[in-house]
C-alpha cells in the first residue's frame, strides 16, 4: 500500500481569480493531491464564483481523503466575496496553536 505524503504544502493564490484563472487553479490543486494543503489567499483582490467553487470542491475532496485543507491567510476582499456568494470559510481557517 502506498504511503500518503503528509508534508504540508502551501498554495499562494493569485490576486485575480476570475474565469480565466479557474482551470489553472484546478490544475494547481490537483498537483497537490495527497498532501496537506494550506491556502494563502492574502493577496487576493478579486475572486469569481467559479474559482470559489473550485476551492470548495478542493476542500470537500481533501476532507473525503481525510487530509488537511486550510486557509492560513485571507484578504478582506476574499472574505467579503466568499460571504457574498454564500460560502463560509471559517471552518476551513487554520487554527492557531
Amino acid at each position: 500500500m502506498a504511503r500518503k505524503n503528509t508534508a504540508r504544502k502551501t498554495l499562494k493564490l493569485a490576486p485575480v481569480l476570475d474565469l480565466n484563472e479557474a482551470t489553472a487553479l484546478h490544475e494547481k490543486l490537483l498537483a497537490l493531491k495527497g498532501s496537506s494543503v494550506e491556502i494563502d489567499a492574502s493577496a487576493v483582490e478579486r475572486i469569481g464564483a467559479l474559482c470559489t467553487q473550485v476551492l470548495m470542491a478542493g476542500a470537500r475532496s481533501w476532507k473525503e481523503d481525510q487530509s488537511s485543507f486550510t486557509f492560513s491567510q485571507v484578504s478582506d476582499a476574499f472574505i467579503k466575496t466568499t460571504q457574498l456568494v454564500g460560502v463560509d470559510i471559517a471552518p476551513l481557517m487554520a487554527k492557531e496553536t
